[in-house]
């Protein structure tokens, strides 16, 4: 079983918490994101925090909480799908390697087993 960092709460806490104390919890999450980020590998770090100022404005622009998630989910599946997304990057990847070279696959005979009895 995996053990969560002392900081880190699970989702029951984090839901009670911003209950209870919604400037704690946006503490929490602030500060949890920012974890995240700097754990990142040091070249993806400013693009995490571009992306997060992003999510933010969503957030800001959005009237109530469902509608920021639904902005969210949106931004998600437009990268997906979207113009320059993961889909036409790949089909962009698939098209380039039609024209790469192509190599004959070599077959090997597998060794006999029974001799390392």
């Amino acid at each position: 079983m995996q053990e969560k960092p002392a900081n880190m709460l699970d989702f029951d806490e984090a839901v009670a918490l911003a209950r209870k104390d919604p400037a704690a919890f946006e503490k929490y999450r602030l500060d949890a994101i920012e974890a995240v980020i700097t754990r990142a590998p040091e070249g993806n770090r400013q693009k995490l925090r571009c992306l997060q100022w992003r999510i933010e404005q969503e957030r800001k622009l959005a009237p109530n909480a469902t509608a920021a998630c639904v902005r969210l989910y949106q931004m998600m599946w437009d990268s997906f799908a979207g113009e320059r997304g993961l889909i036409e990057a790949l089909q962009t990847i698939r098209g380039n390697s039609r024209s790469m070279p192509r190599a004959e696959v070599l077959s090997f005979a597998r060794p006999d087993t029974t001799d390392y009895d």
